[in-house]
């Protein structure tokens, strides 16, 4: 009688079922909460030093020639992070941050004309025109960053 014969041996089997099952009680709290944490500083760092949209593109120049959303540093400041269920949200709660993100028009609420000083010179008009200068959203660079800081958590993990 003629036969074939097959054996088959097991090896790392455990191991893996071990590793696999730690991805599903991974902490996923402490992932988003380290991936806002690093949005909130790209997003400070775009504020305070690059000066550009997350897409590359440089913010207008203002009137009064001071640092772009920096002057005094509070929307740099403002910037924060909240982990809601699997979420991240990134931003400010100013009064003002959206208007500087989105750009729009500015119009008195109890008088007639707005009054500012800006360059060294005085200034009254109906409304103002702010451009937009977005400063929350990722660049690519950032979606690198924030992809190594997820794997190497997640190699943490598995080890």
């Amino acid at each position: 009688m003629s036969g074939v014969a097959v054996t088959v041996v097991e090896e790392g089997l455990a191991q893996a079922t071990d590793r696999l099952t730690r991805l599903t009680v991974l902490d996923k709290h402490e992932l988003l909460d380290t991936v806002g944490r690093l949005a909130q500083l790209q997003t400070r760092r775009r504020i305070r030093d690059e000066k550009t949209a997350p897409d590359g593109t440089p913010w207008k120049a203002n009137y009064r020639g001071s640092s772009l959303l920096h002057d005094q540093g509070n929307l740099h400041d403002s910037i924060d992070y909240r982990v809601s269920g699997g979420d991240v949200e990134v931003g400010s709660s100013l009064v003002y941050a959206a208007i500087h993100h989105f750009g729009g028009v500015i119009k008195p609420k109890n008088a007639k004309a707005l009054a500012f000083t800006a360059g060294g010179e005085n200034f009254v008009v109906q409304s103002v025109t702010m451009p937009a200068r977005p400063y929350l959203g990722l660049s690519s660079d950032n979606r690198d960053e924030i992809e190594s800081v997820v794997a190497d958590f997640i190699a943490e993990v598995l080890q």
